[in-house]
């Protein structure tokens, strides 16, 4: 427990540092660190690592994915995109007798979910001048607060076991709990930036709080389905975590595999419900 403390307090400690300067190029760096990581762990789960000739170019694109999600270099991603997945395909050519189409399909996958969904996490925080730290935060949160939810949910009232095949420990009852819990916290947190939000700028917002909290459910179920996803993939690839980076809570893919998910799930939201005004 003590270490799984001090791991997430570590953790804690870093997505701080990167939230203060999410204006500056670290929060690219930071999430193309995160994202190589992600796919490392991932392509190692489902063996996939030994075909490096075509892991590589996977690997370099996702992690320079989030410096062409905005701006100029915006123009040129697509681009680039269909010049690694040729490169891909060139690889599979020579590596056919031994690279089975099945694994292929898994890394071109994994490269384009995993370099597609933290991109969002970009997109989300260009989405507005003054906004755009919130939204980043609401699209970290969204994924964290409703596991946090559940789990104490579960605990002083889990009786029926959600997915016990897939997920022993989630209740029926957690995870309604998870979902009622975030939409309120995300009320409350967006409360609390209208009255601090002035304070620090020149700026004013009136908040919808109906949108606000009906996003926050959404983004409940969203990150269930994606931490069961997760969690079916370990199950099938015969681990326990997907790695041993943050001691106490596994790997990257363990701790963000709500988040991608969740992450597309609010930029797309946010381009229907209007929630500052």
């Amino acid at each position: 427990m003590v270490i799984r403390l001090v791991s997430a307090f570590v953790g804690a400690i870093i997505a701080v540092i990167i939230l203060i300067f999410h204006n500056t190029i670290a929060l690219n760096i930071a999430i193309g660190i995160i994202s190589v990581i992600m796919m490392y762990e991932l392509l190692k789960a489902a063996k996939c690592i030994k075909f490096r000739l075509t892991c590589i170019p996977a690997f370099i694109f996702v992690g320079i994915s989030p410096f062409f999600i905005t701006g100029r270099l915006s123009a040129y991603r697509n681009i680039i995109l269909i010049a690694v997945i040729l490169f891909i395909f060139a690889t599979y050519i020579i590596q056919h007798k031994t690279l089975k189409y099945f694994r292929l399909m898994f890394i071109i996958s994994a490269m384009l979910l995993i370099s597609m969904s933290m991109g969002c996490l970009i997109a989300l925080n260009s989405a507005s001048s003054v906004h755009g730290l919130m939204y980043l935060i609401m699209g970290l949160c969204g994924a964290w607060l409703a596991d946090s939810g559940a789990y104490f949910a579960g605990t002083f009232l889990g009786k029926r076991k959600l997915c016990p095949e897939v997920s022993p420990k989630k209740t029926v009852e957690g995870f309604i709990g998870g979902i009622v819990v975030t939409g309120l916290l995300f009320m409350l947190i967006n409360f609390a930036y209208s009255k601090i939000l002035p304070s620090v700028s020149d700026s004013s917002v009136e908040i919808n709080y109906f949108a606000v909290g009906l996003i926050g459910m959404i983004l409940a179920v969203v990150g269930t389905i994606g931490d069961l996803s997760a969690s079916v993939l370990k199950r099938q690839c015969g681990i326990k975590d997907y790695g041993n980076i943050m001691p106490g809570h596994g790997g990257l893919m363990d701790r963000f595999d709500s988040v991608i998910f969740v992450a597309p799930c609010l930029f797309a939201l946010l381009q229907v419900f209007s929630i500052y005004k």
